[in-house]
């Protein structure tokens, strides 16, 4: 059975993608699910455009995992049984696909086919979003009480894991009677997508669109945290992409403090760091929007028992082998406005970040280590 997938923060959005792939395929059924109030979760079930079930299931615990678990999940695997050849699933908002394709994956294995992983957006509504500092809960966006994500992060996310975003007027916009696919807004999210998403195809409801074949594994490969993969053009228009690597560890202080100047004006700053007070460390970075994290994400290959070798099943660390230091090394890009994002001063900021030839001679273990990323494994 084959199935799309269709994400979102909106159910405006959600609603116009999940019925216009439905039209892709002769028998598709479209499925929207919702968390409601009181850990329940709705679930609609179309066909041909009419309701053809409506069906409330109640959770134990009102979270996202257990809605994709106890509900979406089941739903595929009940319309497997049915005539229906392909099934659109319209996800909850605020629950990423990459929770919905690793639950189906581990449930269902080879028996269905993902065509497409889509996340529906409102351009004219994605920078207010990426800068939002309220969570997804605080906004509305759903009624799992637990979650703490900002709407920026939740989007970023699915940037990474989606392979085609569908741009769609939101709710708002429409109750308002004011969508305007020509206003400054809307140019600049689809400009900013460009950069955020820089693999996936942009489709406008003028556009046809063409079903393709969701690569998980690509999808998982784009979304681990310290991955930098960045358009081919360094400026969409109003924003640009700075890409910087270094070689040499970098000093935790001077690096502390450089971090709010390389966030700052920032839509979407990301890397992997060679710290050297954790020199042994692969640390993500990670700053969407007003926050900004820091994160260990393991050992570095070079620095694994197997010992100092390229070949591997990483390709960031093949393709960024060094002969010296292997796959450890800095690179950070960092997106946002051109008028925001100096490439000279973060080139400058994180050279300066370096240790000297005095401090490479030295013990790195006599570094402070600020963030104690060393034991955060």
């Amino acid at each position: 059975m084959h199935l799309s997938l269709v994400s979102s923060l909106d159910t405006q959005c959600r609603q116009e993608a999940t019925f216009r792939l439905g039209e892709t395929h002769g028998n598709s059924v479209v499925v929207h699910h919702d968390l409601l109030e009181g850990y329940v979760v709705l679930r609609r079930i179309f066909r041909n455009g009419v309701l053809i079930e409506r069906a409330e299931t109640p959770l134990e615990h009102g979270c996202l995992s257990c809605t994709v678990r106890l509900d979406v999940v089941p739903t595929v695997e009940r319309l497997m049984d049915t005539d229906c050849t392909h099934v659109v699933l319209g996800l909850p908002p605020g629950v990423a696909t990459g929770l919905v394709v690793a639950e189906l994956t581990a449930r269902l294995g080879d028996n269905i086919l993902i065509d497409n992983a889509v996340l529906a957006v409102d351009p004219a509504e994605l920078e207010h979003q990426i800068w939002d500092r309220h969570t997804l809960f605080e906004s509305g966006f759903t009624s799992a009480r637990g979650d703490d994500r900002t709407s920026g992060e939740f989007l970023i996310t699915e940037f990474a894991h989606v392979d085609t975003v569908m741009l769609q007027a939101g709710l708002g916009a429409q109750l308002a009677g004011s969508v305007d696919k020509e206003s400054s807004d809307w140019h600049s999210g689809v400009q900013l997508m460009t950069q955020l998403a820089p693999h996936a195809v942009l489709v406008e409801a003028h556009d046809h669109f063409r079903p393709r074949c969701y690569d998980r594994r690509e999808a998982a490969s784009r979304s681990r945290l310290g991955v930098v993969r960045v358009p081919v053009r360094d400026r969409s228009g109003e924003f640009c992409t700075v890409l910087h690597s270094v070689e040499r560890p970098l000093h935790p202080e001077r690096f502390r403090e450089a971090l709010p100047r390389l966030a700052a004006g920032s839509h979407w700053l990301r890397g992997r760091l060679w710290m050297a007070s954790a020199p042994a460390q692969r640390i993500g970075l990670m700053g969407i929007g007003p926050r900004v994290w820091l994160e260990n994400t393991g050992r570095w290959v070079a620095d694994q028992e197997e010992g100092l070798t390229a070949n591997t099943g990483d390709a960031d660390a093949v393709l960024a082998w060094h002969p010296k230091f292997g796959d450890r090394s800095t690179v950070v890009a960092v997106t946002g406005r051109g008028e925001d994002i100096d490439g000279g001063e973060i080139r400058s900021l994180l050279d300066a970040c370096q240790l000297t030839d005095e401090e490479m001679a030295q013990d790195f273990a006599t570094l402070e280590d600020p963030w104690e990323l060393e034991s955060s494994l």
